[in-house]
């Protein structure tokens, strides 16, 4: 990669990651514009935290190169992080200090901290400076791990599984203070998440990666509005043939025939009309869980 887009906040071009014989991450490219919120998701084990980890200069690529906000994420991995705010999934924050103290320990870290935004988060996630991290639950961890992360002003925030085993409540409120800081700073932001209604959320759009190879990067909008199931109900004798353009899934159980469809249109029914005998055809929306779910179940089916 030779120069950087202003553009883009993020950039990878042939970006791979190989440990021993395993390639983790396989020619990855991609570019997130500045002032997006862009959601990576995958199975576990297709690649998210290793491309994370290289981003943020945690992993040495094998080939290929990252950039953010223009610099080199392996060369300049010192400025990197005083323009990145990042939440990895396990909280390495020390257990015997006190909220102020970890505050004061990681203040100096930073050239552009801004303390009166960090006592605005403190309020807003009510987290008393006085109470050790150690009696706190999981929830005010994450909280105290996302106003470390946002407290330098960062222009990237990286979330890596930032809500892992949180309950409900307290998933919520953490999301919150996500879109909080997103709205108000304007930030880029990389989410990536196995509570897909989380991503669903808050991505603008949807990088989808498997066994380390990016397969889809669409908005999540024209993602969801573009891909429909169909249930058909096949008449006694009839044997489905070849599918319709562009099915990611489908599954035959008795008479009925499930199919789930990236890019629909109405010529997708018209197809199983002409070329078909079906007794019923029902069009279904889905959400990002079961699109997701279609996508890695057809990609399984044709390895």
């Amino acid at each position: 990669m030779t120069t950087a887009s202003p553009t883009f906040a993020i950039e990878t071009v042939g970006l791979s990651k190989r440990y021993g014989t395993k390639d983790a991450v396989r020619d990855l490219s991609l570019r997130i514009p500045r002032g997006e919120a862009f959601g990576f998701i995958g199975p576990n084990g297709a690649g998210k935290s290793t491309t994370i980890k290289m981003l943020m200069g945690l992993a040495r690529p094998s080939a290929g190169e990252a950039r953010v906000l223009g610099l080199d994420a392996t060369r300049d991995c010192v400025a990197v992080k005083q323009c990145v705010g990042y939440v990895p999934e396990m909280h390495n924050i020390y257990r015997w200090m006190r909220v102020g103290e970890v505050i004061a320990f990681c203040r100096p870290l930073y050239e552009k901290w801004n303390d009166r935004y960090c006592a605005d988060l403190l309020k807003l996630f009510e987290l008393d400076p006085q109470n050790k991290v150690k009696q706190l639950s999981k929830g005010m961890v994450a909280k105290l791990a996302l106003l470390l992360a946002v407290a330098h002003e960062p222009e990237v925030l990286i979330l890596d599984e930032p809500t892992s085993g949180l309950d409900p409540v307290v998933r919520e409120e953490f999301l919150d203070g996500v879109l909080r800081t997103l709205c108000e700073r304007e930030r880029t932001i990389l989410f990536s998440s196995h509570t897909l209604s989380d991503v669903q959320r808050i991505a603008d759009t949807i990088g989808l990666i498997f066994e380390g190879r990016l397969i889809d990067h669409c908005r999540t909008e024209d993602l969801l509005n573009g891909t429909k199931r169909i249930r058909a109900v096949l008449r006694d004798g009839c044997v489905p043939g070849p599918p319709p353009e562009g099915t990611i899934w489908q599954r035959v159980q008795q008479r009925e025939w499930l199919i789930t469809v990236r890019g629909f249109s109405p010529s997708t029914l018209e197809f199983l009309r002409t070329k078909y005998l079906l007794d019923n055809i029902e069009v279904i929306d889905l959400g990002l869980e079961d699109v997701f779910k279609d996508l890695i179940k057809g990609r399984k089916a044709a390895t």
